[in-house]
Formats: structure tokens, C-alpha cells, sequence
């Protein structure tokens, strides 16, 4: 059965979409940390971010390091916090985070509530900073 993650990059289940390339895809998390809290996976279905081969393992950091610096340019933050859990969804998945303290990417923070117009204007931003 496919992953949720998978459903969603087959257009099974709307996201909001910040970019894709023929191997990544990068959409907004619906139960943010943050304003902007951006998922980054392999269109690859691995469950194991560690299971993924090296090189394109070194590809998927470097395509969200891109996303990153354009979160960074959109959303008035610090830093944007980098995460690997991989517990919660069978798919590998790289959580981008803004934060003003470290404290902001603490997964038993209360999420945060946006509007369907905040999450397309984040998802947009975002994406247009990529072009």
C-alpha cells in the first residue's frame, strides 16, 4: 500500500506543493511547527532515510538546502531547523523548520494554525524564490 507521502506526489491527496524535480518533492506540512514548515522526500517510496542510497541521499540535502534558503528569504526567522524523524510516516522525509530558538523545532510544541489562503501564499513564496 503507498505511503500517504506517495498518494500526495501522485496528486492523490492535495498538498501544498513548493517545487518538485524528477526525484524530490517538497510540500508544506498541514500541522506545522511553523508558518512555512516544509517536508522534503524522495519521489522514491523508502521508508529509511539511511536506506537510501549515498548519492541520492546527498542529492535530496542539497535540493533541500535550495528550499531552505528560499524558506529563509520568505519567513522572518534565524535559522531553518533541519530534522530527520522518520517514525510517523513509512516514507524518508527531511523536516525544514523555521525558528527564531531552538525550542521552535520541538515536535510536542503546539502546532500551529494557518488558514488555506496562508498555506498557498507560503507554498507560492516559496516556490517563487526557487525560479
Amino acid at each position: 500500500m503507498a505511503s500517504i507521502f506517495t498518494r500526495i506526489i501522485e496528486g492523490e491527496i492535495p498538498c501544498y506543493k513548493v517545487a518538485e524535480n524528477e526525484k524530490f518533492f517538497a510540500f508544506l506540512d498541514i500541522r506545522p511547527l511553523a508558518a512555512g514548515h516544509t517536508l522534503v522526500v524522495p519521489k522514491q517510496e523508502i521508508d529509511y532515510i539511511f536506506d537510501i542510497d549515498d548519492a541520492t541521499l546527498a542529492e535530496m540535502m542539497i535540493y533541500a538546502k535550495r528550499i531552505a534558503v528560499a524558506m529563509k528569504e520568505v519567513i522572518e526567522c534565524k535559522r531553518i531547523g533541519v530534522a530527520v524523524l522518520g517514525l510517523e510516516v513509512p516514507h524518508a522525509h527531511i523536516h525544514l523548520v523555521p525558528m527564531k530558538s531552538e525550542g521552535d523545532i520541538t515536535f510536542t510544541n503546539p502546532r500551529v494554525s494557518l488558514t488555506d489562503d496562508e498555506f498557498k501564499r507560503l507554498a507560492k513564496a516559496i516556490g517563487d524564490k526557487l525560479k
